[in-house]
């Protein structure tokens, strides 16, 4: 086992990540920017290393200096976390070729679903359903337009490096082809340094289903269901549960077998997501996220499974302490991103956080690095807290978690407490009965 850890990473997930380790009796050290030097995480790991200014760039992206840490500290093992550097395959090899373990999954298979197109082609030919569109990343203006008139409009445009909605466009019909490409090719070039885009059947009423797997690297691979995301806004998750109310138990085990299937053929290793669109029966492949997700506490609370205990272990060389057959799904979760930007305006909120008070009880968890008193930097992600709530059944979550809601306490910026608090009234979300454009079409009605 690993005798000192270090955290690439900041905010809640930093110390989640040091909570894993301390309960496992690692050593962490946490990794900040200037901004963080008064962060939860860094006053509570063993050890704390400044690697730059407030640009992350500059501190968070900064691979030298990241490793720099770990050689004063004499750590052993790096954990990215997700975001920044926790799916970049070219870091997971520079960190394995300096004598320290990448927790997480293989460069390879960072690499292979890093590339869209890769990751569709593969998962493709491991029996893995995928969206209807291109073979292959698309360049000529002519061709292109071509295949999204026989594959039918609306058509997206989608960057083959990208994620969260940047380079992605949607093309409702021809007129509108030939500028949405070059838009979504611009975009994608300054965004991830890569203008390589592909076309996908756009469809109009999808739920948006993720698998959580597992696996030790020898070909067991296990999964522990999955996660409902539906609730975006401008492709980016606002709230996720488990399981989803729109699968039966059926529809559940076939693709949860289904991707166990494809992933062992692979030797798949440590933490993954394997995202889907869910539209009348049909399940399609959109892409697969090589790391531990935001969401990842729905899939414990109705588990009772540490995902990153188990994810640590496994990089420490140890096999899967579970079997598929030892997976008990209990009840129901709910997890709430609570973001410090105004509930309607959406417009980032820093700033110094004044009365800070977490719901707690039977079924409630909050992961965040807040206080009272803490300064939150301009610098980084407007996410600063996760509420997680649990119940034994999807109605009693409902009520718990507007309960934990109303308990919930940030003063001194605007938070999306409000929102969330609005959203679980809703008759179509209390039904479960909502799709990925269920909520920007709510928010538009609202205006």
């Amino acid at each position: 086992m690993f005798e000192k850890v270090l955290i690439a990473n900041r905010g809640e997930i930093a110390l989640r990540l040091h909570r894993a380790c301390r309960e496992m009796g690692i050593r962490t050290v946490a990794v900040h920017s200037t901004a963080d030097t008064d962060a939860m995480h860094v006053r509570l790991a063993d050890e704390a290393v400044c690697i730059g200014p407030p640009a992350a760039m500059d501190s968070y992206l900064n691979i030298p200096s990241i490793l720099a840490a770990a050689e004063i500290t004499g750590s052993d093992g790096i954990h990215p976390g997700y975001g920044f550097l926790s799916e970049n395959a070219e870091f997971a090899h520079i960190v394995e070729e300096h004598g320290y373990t990448f927790i997480g999954p293989s460069e390879q298979h960072i690499r292979i679903m890093g590339d869209k197109i890769q990751a569709k082609q593969t998962v493709r030919e491991l029996g893995i359903p995928v969206v209807p569109g291109s073979e292959g990343a698309v360049s000529d203006p002519e061709e292109a337009k071509a295949l999204a008139e026989d594959m039918g409009y609306p058509v997206l445009i989608k960057a083959a490096s990208g994620g969260g909605g940047r380079g992605m466009k949607l093309v409702r019909q021809a007129d509108e082809f030939a500028a949405a490409l070059e838009a979504a090719r611009t975009e994608s070039k300054a965004a991830f340094n890569d203008d390589a885009v592909y076309l996908e059947k756009y469809l109009e009423r999808p739920r948006h289903i993720e698998v959580q797997v597992i696996g030790d690297g020898t070909g067991k691979v296990v999964h522990l269901g999955e996660r409902d995301c539906s609730l975006q806004r401008r492709n980016q998750k606002v709230l996720e549960e488990a399981p989803s109310p729109a699968l039966n138990d059926a529809a559940r085990k076939a693709i949860g077998q289904t991707v166990v299937e494809a992933l062992s053929k692979i030797k798949y290793t440590s933490l993954g997501t394997v995202e889907f669109l869910y539209e009348d029966g049909e399940f399609y492949f959109i892409e697969m996220n090589t790391r531990l997700q935001v969401e990842h506490p729905v899939t414990e609370a109705i588990t009772g499974i540490d995902l990153v205990r188990e994810q640590i272990r496994i990089a420490a060389g140890a096999p899967l302490s579970f079997d598929q057959d030892d997976i008990r799904f209990s009840g129901h979760a709910i997890e709430c991103r609570i973001n410090a930007e105004h509930p309607r305006t959406f417009v980032p909120s820093p700033g110094l956080v004044g009365d800070f008070h977490a719901p707690g009880g039977l079924g409630v968890r909050v992961d965040s690095g807040l206080y009272a008193g803490y300064r939150i930097p301009p610098y980084y992600d407007s996410l600063i807290a996760k509420l997680v709530v649990h119940g034994s059944t999807r109605n009693d979550c409902l009520m718990r978690l507007n309960r934990a809601l109303g308990e919930f306490v940030i003063d001194g910026i605007e938070v999306n407490i409000p929102l969330h608090a609005d959203l679980i009234q809703q008759q179509n979300f209390i039904d479960g009965d909502y799709h990925i454009h269920w909520l920007e079409e709510f928010l538009e009605q609202q205006e």
